[in-house]
């Protein structure tokens, strides 16, 4: 038997938020719908990578870094002018403190299969303390790669979503300022070396690995191709023997990855969010036989002040008395059985039926799962 009552907390005002997955029609366990191979695998040696780099922001109407805070943008700005031929004398440069640049970092994703000349979205942000990159135009700059190579040039106007006003010392803004879009503002100069271009077999690796997934598109691809082309190496990888010609090569995986194939239902799990009070149940979520008892105290304490005031003529003095009041109420808990093999509808029927709170709802699985009642994985985000 499994009890739970609840303290003073369970009276929070939280929203009681619990998301069915695949119980929405009549909260049975409905069969799992085909999926294509393209939506459970993905290729090996496909893949997108990461390029950053560092650069300056021109054009700003006096919201870039401030110099005196951010050497760094001087610096970079002293030593871009020394690469186009402009020298300042020194007691120019150490006073130079423009308002209309700023240092930034750009990060862009370069996708598989990208070819030089060929153009990719980037990002640009702040990294000093300008208050605004709204207008401004971001100069050539180089994204490297983690090897440090050099595979893409970025250059062009920000797209900035935020809008940002200050006077008098009042301010306002809408959504962020210093971080901003250059859509196709890089282009690509190096391509990256894929594991598709080189012969021999290909690995098609499982988003979410399973052993019956996996069994079960190697069995569908040997239908399609014969047996032998495919192989379960493990619960995340399928291995294919795949043509060397490039040509055949891509259209053996277009064959493959529009095959349909019954992916293996999913593990019967609870996803708890304390932070916000979202409980997810999966579909096979089920209980064994227990009881909980669910029960609130709140404790209501109400204060006014008094006034105690004397006769004109009298010798007393005007005092200020408390009135408090203090009240407490326990309802009466609620029990709730449920059978052996109670399905997802029984378990939130009942859970809503005696109105749990989101912390409420929260203990009450963490109760169930400690007393081996309830058979599903319980994660808590």
């Amino acid at each position: 038997m499994l009890g739970i009552l609840r303290g003073a907390g369970a009276t929070r005002s939280l929203a009681l938020r619990i998301l069915l997955l695949g119980a929405l029609v009549g909260f049975g366990i409905a069969p799992v719908a085909a999926e294509t191979v393209r939506n459970l695998v993905s290729v090996g040696g496909v893949r997108s990578n990461q390029l950053v780099g560092y650069g300056l922001v021109v054009g700003l109407n006096g919201t870039g870094d401030q110099a005196t805070q951010v050497p760094y943008t001087t610096q970079s700005l002293l030593n871009m002018f020394q690469r186009l031929g402009i020298n300042l004398p020194p007691s120019v440069a150490t006073n130079l403190q423009p308002k209309d640049v700023a240092a930034v970092i750009v990060t862009a994703h370069l996708p598989p299969f990208a070819q030089p000349g060929q153009t990719i979205n980037v990002t640009v942000s702040a990294v000093g303390n300008a208050s605004s990159l709204a207008g401004g135009t971001l100069l050539m700059t180089p994204l490297k790669g983690a090897d440090g190579q050099t595979y893409a040039v970025a250059q062009g106007n920000i797209i900035v979503s935020g809008f940002g006003a200050s006077a008098n010392g009042n301010s306002t803004q809408v959504n962020v300022t210093t971080a901003g879009t250059i859509p196709n503002g890089a282009n690509v100069e190096r391509a990256v070396a894929s594991g598709f271009d080189q012969p021999g077999p290909l690995q098609l690796q499982l988003h979410t690995p399973s052993f019956t997934t996996a069994a079960r598109i190697a069995d569908v691809i040997n239908q399609r191709l014969g047996y032998g082309v495919a192989q379960a190496v493990n619960a995340g990888v399928v291995q294919v023997q795949a043509p060397a010609d490039p040509n055949a090569r891509v259209n053996f995986l277009s064959i493959i990855e529009n095959l349909s194939v019954d992916p293996e239902a999913p593990i019967a799990k609870v996803v708890v969010d304390a932070r916000s009070g979202t409980v997810v149940l999966g579909q096979n979520v089920t209980l064994g036989a227990c009881a909980v008892a669910h029960g609130n105290l709140s404790v209501t304490i109400s204060q006014k002040y008094l006034v105690s005031q004397p006769n004109p003529l009298g010798a007393g003095q005007t005092v200020v008395v408390p009135d408090t009041n203090v009240k407490v109420k326990q309802p009466q808990a609620k029990l709730l059985m449920f059978e052996p093999g109670v399905t997802l509808e029984a378990v939130v029927r009942a859970l809503n039926a005696v109105g749990a709170s989101p912390s409420d709802l929260i203990a009450i699985l963490q109760a169930m799962k400690a007393a081996g009642a309830l058979h599903a994985q319980l994660e808590v985000i």
